[in-house]
């Protein structure tokens, strides 16, 4: 298998948003917590070679980005966005990632399995960097002229796809609101230069469309906006620190609030499901946030609740912006925006296939938060196979005091 040696990621700003207005928030309120990160390969069987045939590239690269710190324009770029305080900047330029908090290995099923564990302002920023290199090693070796060649023909495709809705919109009144999308594909990437080649492509075509990545690095780089607020591991640390675990989802909602007065307004719902949410989501709340994201279950079912919420709070939904980001493509996120432009405000966030549709299957991995101050954590995903624990005992006792039905 031949494998280039040159470092994949070659800056700190090379991460989604979100882990960075996390990292603030847990720096300010919550330094101390620990946290544990568990690496697992959803569909390991669909591998074109196993991943553990990785391994000793993995730790070379991991090494390289652990020697990695925050440049002064980096620095600067990062003071140039309100809601990063001057002092959580201070600190980025101390910051340095620990190798000690990451191993690595493998076993005789050729699985592999890295494992982060230590402070949570560190072991937290490890993630999506990991993931990104994770995939770059894997897809390196199936990379080939005809690959790319078919990565680009569906890109092409995808640009015509835009001309195309963008002619549509110019049919809508000025009450329509638009139809927005950002790329959300760093973690799953084909390579770092793919990824910075899709966004410009896209954002060149269609700037009104693709206006915004979650990636930090190519919003400075692009001039585009950065887009991100929280996941799922914010929530979920909230249910190891000291608060009632019933009450652990308002208490994430609070500290973000308190953190943001106002900015990064867009709510994560899945980690105890949908309706629990919801019933912890009430007047005050959706008053202070901007709107809601969707990332597991069907997202017309969802999007018809949050509505319905909001008109059960006497709120106008028209007023708030629902961000959809499980397993989209252009085409999904257009048929949701159709079906939803009358009523509320929409935004798509796209990952996978953007940034990895190649041709090749890609591998559907993650890195999640399973522990936290040494207590379990885990998110009741509303899709099956999205929860990541091996302890059912508290997945029961999670279920019992949100009220969550077993799924069928």
């Amino acid at each position: 298998m031949t494998v280039s040696y040159a470092p994949i990621i070659t800056s700190l700003l090379d991460n989604d948003l979100y882990k960075f207005t996390m990292l603030q928030a847990m720096l300010h309120q919550f330094p101390q917590t620990h946290g544990v990160y568990r690496f697992r390969c959803r569909n390991n069987k669909d591998a074109a070679y196993p991943l553990a045939d990785i391994q000793k590239d993995l730790e070379q690269q991991l090494d390289s980005l652990c020697e990695l710190r925050f440049l002064p324009d980096e620095l600067e770029y990062l003071r140039s966005l309100r809601f990063i305080r001057s002092d959580f900047v201070d600190y980025l330029e101390l910051f340095k990632l620990k190798r000690r908090f990451i191993t690595v290995s493998t076993d005789d099923k050729g699985r592999l399995f890295i494992d982060i564990e230590g402070p949570m302002i560190q072991a937290m920023f490890f993630e999506v960097f990991v993931l990104a290199i994770v995939n770059e090693l894997y897809f390196n070796a199936l990379s080939n002229d005809s690959v790319i060649e078919e990565g680009q023909r569906r890109l092409d495709a995808k640009v015509a796809l835009l001309h195309q809705y963008a002619e549509k919109q110019t049919q809508y009144g000025q009450d329509t609101p638009p139809f927005i999308v950002a790329d959300f594909g760093t973690r799953r990437r084909f390579s770092r230069r793919w990824q910075a080649h899709v966004v410009k492509t896209l954002h060149k075509a269609e700037p009104k469309i693709v206006g915004g990545t979650s990636n930090v690095y190519l919003a400075k780089q692009l001039g585009m906006t950065p887009i991100g607020t929280m996941a799922h591991e914010f929530m979920q640390a909230f249910q190891a620190l000291d608060v009632r675990l019933r009450d652990s989802q308002k208490a994430a909602l609070e500290a973000w609030v308190h953190e943001y007065r106002g900015d990064l307004g867009i709510a994560l719902t899945d980690v105890v499901g949908m309706d629990a949410f919801l019933r912890d989501f009430d007047l005050y709340f959706a008053k202070l946030f901007d709107g809601l994201r969707h990332d597991s279950g069907d997202p017309y079912i969802w999007g018809d609740k949050a509505i319905a919420h909001y008109e059960k709070l006497k709120i106008d939904p028209k007023t708030k912006i629902l961000t959809f980001s499980d397993g989209l493509n252009l085409e999904k996120a257009w048929e949701l925006h159709q079906y939803f432009k009358g009523r509320i405000r929409t935004s798509f966030g796209i990952g996978t296939n953007l940034t990895n549709d190649m041709g090749i299957t890609p591998i559907n991995i993650v890195l999640k938060l399973v522990e936290c101050n040494g207590q379990p954590v885990a998110k009741l995903s509303d899709s099956p196979g999205k929860t990541m624990i091996n302890n059912d005992t508290y997945l029961a006792y999670l279920r019992q005091v949100f009220e969550v039905d077993e799924p069928e």
